[in-house]
């Protein structure tokens, strides 16, 4: 059993806006980022083969790349740090695309081994690299030559693929191959997302590395924010689930380390808002009945964290019309005409 590390949770540390394939797109770091909270967010991953990819893809992929100026970083709207993030296995694959990405404009790559998903993993991406050290090396060392210090290079994994024997070597290989930062999600890859998360785990790889290591995996809470941090001696975290769950999660931490005082709990209606806001920003550039299922994608995520949201869910979940999905969301009956946008503070010490 690994000792807890001494954390001052006050010490604001670096909140991190994960990666999720098909979730968390530009849209969605636009929104989840409006508010302070995230420090920096990851694009969903550009999925490099055994060739460069034309420049479209990575806009696709990082449309904020079309909108920073020259010699500026890439960020959100509201001005939050955007890394892009490349998924292979091919050196000489990464390095080519790395240089394409930086020569469009990207100021941060991430580099993926963590991605659980089967059909990546049978394709020798994500985290199947987590089974050889040497090949993860040798894949972040490609990236960090191409970069020749003009942007850094990260990366982030697992604890391990079937187990965490490698948990250590891959952690190590990472740092080696010119890592200059490495989230670690604290299950293996054949946990996938089941509880629980071996934030001690994360501890150890800390301990053993000089760069900076990120704790990732369940954090859905204040308090989970806190044991996170102390079982994994980490000062930074990175959200995935939990800020989809509760997109004020972030601010929340934040509220508590600047005044001592908990957040009230997120209203229906401020999710409500949240979720109409990105079906309005979807349905610019998407058919609606693709903007229908990613509201329910996000409908979803929310309604484990809150009886509103699950209700919300039971009773929409076969709609498929948008306007009448919308109109469900905000449905008398369910919440007051005067929503407000965001959670007001309470004077309830943490």
């Amino acid at each position: 059993m690994v000792e807890p590390h001494v954390v001052n949770l006050l010490h604001k540390g670096r909140i991190g806006l994960a990666p999720m394939e098909g979730v968390i797109d530009a849209h969605t770091r636009a929104l989840l980022t409006a508010w302070p909270g995230f420090d920096w967010t990851v694009t969903e991953f550009v999925r490099v083969v055994d060739a460069r990819l034309p420049p479209r893809v990575f806009l696709k992929h990082c449309p904020e790349l079309a909108r920073h100026a020259q010699g500026q970083p890439v960020t959100t709207p509201s001005g939050v740090a955007v890394h892009l993030q490349l998924l292979g296995s091919d050196p000489e694959a990464l390095a080519a695309n790395a240089r394409q990405a930086i020569r469009l404009g990207a100021t941060s790559l991430d580099l993926n081994f963590g991605c659980p998903a089967k059909l990546v993993n049978r394709h020798d991406g994500g985290a199947s690299l987590l089974r050889d050290p040497q090949r993860l090396q040798r894949a972040v060392d490609a990236v960090h030559r191409a970069a020749e210090g003009r942007v850094p290079v990260t990366a982030k994994i697992r604890l391990g693929f079937a187990d965490r024997r490698r948990a250590l070597d891959c952690a190590s290989a990472a740092e080696q191959g010119g890592a200059a930062q490495l989230v670690v999600h604290a299950r293996t890859r054949d946990e996938g997302y089941r509880p629980p998360a071996h934030w001690e785990w994360i501890g150890r790889i800390r301990r053993h590395l000089a760069i900076p290591v990120v704790a990732n995996g369940d954090i859905w809470s204040l308090e989970d924010y806190w044991q996170a941090r102390t079982l994994s001696g980490c000062h930074d975290v990175m959200l995935g689930r939990g800020a989809l769950a509760d997109p004020w999660l972030a601010p929340r931490i934040r509220h508590w380390q600047a005044t001592g005082e908990r957040m009230a709990a997120t209203q229906w209606a401020s999710r409500a808002a949240i979720l109409r806001d990105y079906a309005a920003l979807q349905r610019s550039t998407l058919p609606e009945r693709v903007v229908v299922s990613l509201l329910k994608q996000w409908l979803n995520q929310m309604r484990g964290r809150d009886v509103e949201a699950a209700k919300r869910f039971a009773t929409l979940k076969r709609v498929t019309d948008l306007d009448t999905l919308l109109a469900g969301l905000i449905a008398p009956g369910f919440v007051h005409a005067d929503t407000q946008k965001a959670p007001l503070a309470v004077s309830e010490g943490a």
